[in-house]
C-alpha cells in the first residue's frame, strides 16, 4: 500500500519546527503535521508569508497550534537570535525539519557573513541551527532531525578548497554542492548521535521533482527562466503535496531509520510514493563528512555538542 498522510501516526503532544514552511513542500509538511496534531512552528524570513501560511493551516485544521518565528538561514545573526530566544524559553523539540532553500541563483551572491548565498541558505544556516538547538531535542525515541537533500546530490562535489565558489561558481553545480552537503551532514549527524548514545535520530529525505516556488531559481533569474523552470517541473514532476510525502515519512513513520534516506519510489526517484532513496558512494564517505563538519564549525563558529 502506498504511504500517504493518512498513515501518519498521531503527533499530539509533539512540537515540530519547520524551516521554510511558507510555501511548497515545507508548507505541505507543516500542514500535514498540524493535521496530525503536532504543534507546528513555522521558521521563516518573511513574516507576512509566514502568517498567511499559519492562517491557511488553521483554516484547514481548526484548532491547530501554529506559530511563526523569524529565521533567515542565510544570516548567522538571525540563526543565533532564533536559537537564543528558543533557549530562553526552554521549549523541547520533537521534530526539526530542515527544509528552507533556494536554487540555482544565476550569478554568485554573498551574504552579510561573506558566504555564497546558496551554501549559506541551504546548508550552513541549517548546520548552525541544528548545533544550537540540539540541546532542546527530546532525548527519546521518535525525536528526529530531518534534512532535505535532493537527487542533485548525485553529481554534487564538495569543493573543500573553494566552498564559497569564489573561483568556480555555477548556478547548478553550487546548488548540487549544497544538497550533497545536507545529505552528508544528515548521515554524519546520525553517526554522532548514535556514538553519543542519544535516542534522537537524523534522517534525510528528498522530494524528487516537485513543482514548487524553488523553480523561481532564487527569485533572480527573471520571468522567462522562472516560467520555463516551473513548466518543466510541472510536466515531469509532481505536486508540492506529493513531494512533501518523503519528508513526512522520514519525520513520522516508525519504520524510518536513523541514517536513512527517503524519496519517491518511481523511475529515477522523480515522482512516486515514499521509499528508500539511493545514496551515492561519495555521500557516504565518513572522512569527507568529518572534514565538512569541521569546516562548517569553523565557518559558523558553532561547535556541535556531539
Amino acid at each position: 500500500m502506498p504511504w500517504t498522510t493518512a498513515l501518519i501516526p498521531s503527533q499530539a503532544g509533539r512540537r515540530a519546527l519547520v524551516t521554510g514552511a511558507t510555501s511548497g513542500i515545507g508548507y505541505e509538511a507543516a500542514l500535514a503535521l498540524a493535521g496530525a496534531g503536532a504543534e507546528v512552528v513555522i521558521a521563516a524570513r518573511d513574516a507576512g508569508r509566514a502568517e498567511d501560511a499559519a492562517r491557511a493551516i488553521r483554516r484547514a485544521h481548526p484548532g491547530a497550534e501554529v506559530a511563526f518565528r523569524l529565521l533567515d538561514t542565510a544570516r548567522l545573526a538571525s540563526v543565533r537570535a532564533f536559537a537564543e530566544e528558543w533557549r530562553a524559553e526552554a521549549r523541547p523539540i520533537d521534530i526539526l525539519l530542515l527544509n528552507a532553500g533556494i536554487a540555482a541563483v544565476p550569478r554568485r551572491e554573498e551574504t552579510e557573513d561573506g558566504f555564497e548565498r546558496q551554501f549559506a541558505t541551504n546548508y550552513l544556516g541549517h548546520f548552525a541551527l541544528t548545533g544550537l538547538l540540539l540541546p532542546h531535542l527530546r532525548n527519546e525515541a521518535g525525536a528526529r532531525v530531518v534534512a532535505v537533500a535532493s537527487i542533485a546530490h548525485r553529481s554534487g562535489v564538495i569543493a573543500f578548497d573553494d566552498l564559497q565558489r569564489r573561483r568556480g561558481y555555477g548556478p547548478q553545480s553550487t546548488y548540487r554542492q549544497t544538497k550533497l552537503a545536507m545529505l552528508m551532514f544528515a548521515l554524519e549527524l546520525d553517526r554522532r548521535l548514535r556514538a553519543a548514545g542519544s535516542s534522537v535520530r537524523s534522517v534525510a529525505a528528498h522530494p524528487g521533482l516537485a513543482a514548487t516556488a524553488i523553480a523561481r531559481r532564487g527569485d533572480r533569474a527573471g520571468p522567462l527562466a522562472a516560467g520555463i523552470g516551473k513548466g518543466l517541473l510541472g510536466l515531469l514532476g509532481q505536486s508540492a503535496a506529493r513531494g512533501a510525502l518523503p519528508l513526512l515519512y522520514a519525520t513520522t513513520a516508525p519504520e524510518a531509520e536513523g541514517g536513512g534516506y527517503y524519496g519517491p519510489d518511481g523511475p529515477w526517484e522523480i515522482r512516486g510514493s515514499p521509499g528508500p532513496a539511493r545514496i551515492e558512494p561519495h555521500a557516504r564517505d565518513p572522512d569527507a563528512a568529518a572534514r565538512l563538519w569541521a569546516q562548517s564549525e569553523s565557518l559558523t563558529g558553532v561547535a556541535s555538542p556531539l
